[in-house]
């Protein structure tokens, strides 16, 4: 893309386009001439051109980088046979391949896919197999969902409805979201990697005493009301990349099985490798009733996610009087992403288990040097995610353009400059990542 078109293109976007929580009015855009790798070309609104490492794998889905040449094939080859069928009464190798390879890797007995559009689809996808189960074994009135403050799980409504509900981005409908039951946020935790590689949870034990309390008072009061808990395991993403310890995932496994309730089990975010395990369920050794997958899915090609369930659930919903999930989207199981989503799940399988540890290992040491600064309130890494959150909220404007300066693009939010790179990264990608947010910060905030 020429230089002034470029630059046009952003002018022109303004006022036109509405992009995520920002006004049409707001700051210019910067327009995308190019992506290749983990590198993009872009020019910014007063058009001066940067290339610059993208920090955040396009919100944590590009783990594979831009025009990886296996995705690329896999599209193309796709693309010469069908791109699109419905899923009603049709079927297709892609779709059925993914879905085998999905409860193959999953955390638990999986037995049951069902596709959807986005993760926030998928969300509630979830929230209504959890109801239509509880009424096909005969609890009709549980109907409200027990989950955690702190979280994210979308926004689509009934998604919204579990999402934090004072700061969890979507307090203007009060008024139309179901009401559900909010346990405290869990106790802070951190996971320390001694020199031989041994991995352990530091958190306040008292305070994981009372929270754990606290959960078991909360199900136990509203039992009867409760279909299911529904939770973030291990790092809750949009609601402040913040960490708690697995011994809350196992709680709340706990807490669902003495209540009669399922376990929901969002990895939209955590999915394929992200925090240092193939799922993040599985730091907790705790395997969900039903799971959600996204973003990561078809390393960020197309948009796909997934709801995978027990063969309990799936007994259940097919002996009811429904005997169908009800739910069917127009592009359901599109063959284009699932072809992708294949190739995408074939390179997490061959490479996460070394390039998310090297990368979190280089997280680590890299980003320390900002605990010093002031400003900064905490410093924290979980796998391939990197974290300074300041004691106030961020500059983003002058936050973003100080880290496009020192060549990455990063969008940071709240109090948190962070970044979730793609796994793709070389040694030297993650150290410019990590140098370009210190750096950004020292420059803006201290």
């Amino acid at each position: 893309m020429p230089e002034r078109s470029a630059s046009s293109l952003a002018s022109r976007d303004r006022g036109l386009v509405w992009h995520p929580y920002a006004p049409l009015d707001g700051p210019t855009p910067y327009a995308v001439r190019s992506a290749s790798g983990v590198t993009l070309e872009l020019c910014a609104p007063d058009g001066g051109l940067y290339t610059a490492t993208d920090a955040m794998a396009s919100w944590w889905c590009a783990i594979h980088g831009y025009r990886n040449p296996r995705l690329d094939a896999a599209a193309h080859e796709q693309i010469d046979r069908f791109s699109h069928v419905m899923f009603g009464g049709l079927t297709h190798e892609p779709a059925v391949a993914l879905a085998e390879r999905l409860t193959a890797i999953a955390p638990g007995p999986m037995a049951h896919v069902f596709f959807a559009d986005s993760g926030s689809v998928s969300v509630e996808v979830a929230l209504k197999l959890a109801l239509q189960f509880q009424a096909a074994v005969g609890r009709p009135g549980r109907q409200r969902f027990l989950t955690v403050r702190g979280g994210y799980h979308g926004d689509t409504f009934a998604a919204m409805s579990v999402c934090d509900p004072v700061d969890g981005l979507h307090s203007a409908f009060p008024g139309v979201l179901a009401r559900q039951v909010f346990a405290p946020r869990p106790p802070a935790a951190r996971l320390v990697v001694a020199d031989t590689d041994e991995e352990r949870w530091e958190t306040d034990e008292s305070a994981l005493a009372v929270w754990t309390d606290e959960v078991r008072s909360l199900a136990a009061q509203h039992e009867g009301e409760l279909a299911a808990v529904v939770v973030e395991p291990v790092l809750q993403g949009a609601g402040g990349m913040y960490v708690y310890h697995p011994d809350c995932l196992r709680v709340l496994r706990d807490v669902a099985d003495e209540h009669g309730l399922l376990l929901v089990v969002d990895e939209i975010a955590t999915g394929f490798g992200r925090t240092g395990r193939l799922f993040a369920s599985e730091w907790a050794g705790v395997a969900p009733d039903i799971l959600c997958v996204g973003k990561a899915l078809t390393g960020g090609y197309l948009t796909l996610a997934a709801v995978l369930a027990t063969s309990r659930v799936g007994d259940a919903i097919t002996a009811s009087a429904h005997r169908a999930l009800l739910h069917g989207p127009t592009f359901m199981a599109n063959p284009l992403a699932c072809a992708v989503a294949n190739a995408s799940l074939e390179l997490v399988e061959s490479s996460w288990k070394d390039d998310v540890p090297r990368v979190a290992r280089l997280l680590h040491e890299h980003l320390s040097p900002a605990r010093g600064l002031p400003g900064v309130h905490d410093v924290r890494t979980l796998g391939a995610v990197g974290v300074v959150q300041l004691d106030g909220p961020v500059d983003v404007a002058r936050v973003t353009r100080a880290a496009l300066e020192r060549g990455v693009w990063v969008r940071p939010f709240r109090d948190l400059v962070y970044t979730m790179p793609p796994y793709v990264c070389t040694d030297d990608d993650v150290r410019r990542i990590a140098a370009g947010i210190v750096g950004a910060v020292e420059e803006v905030h201290s």
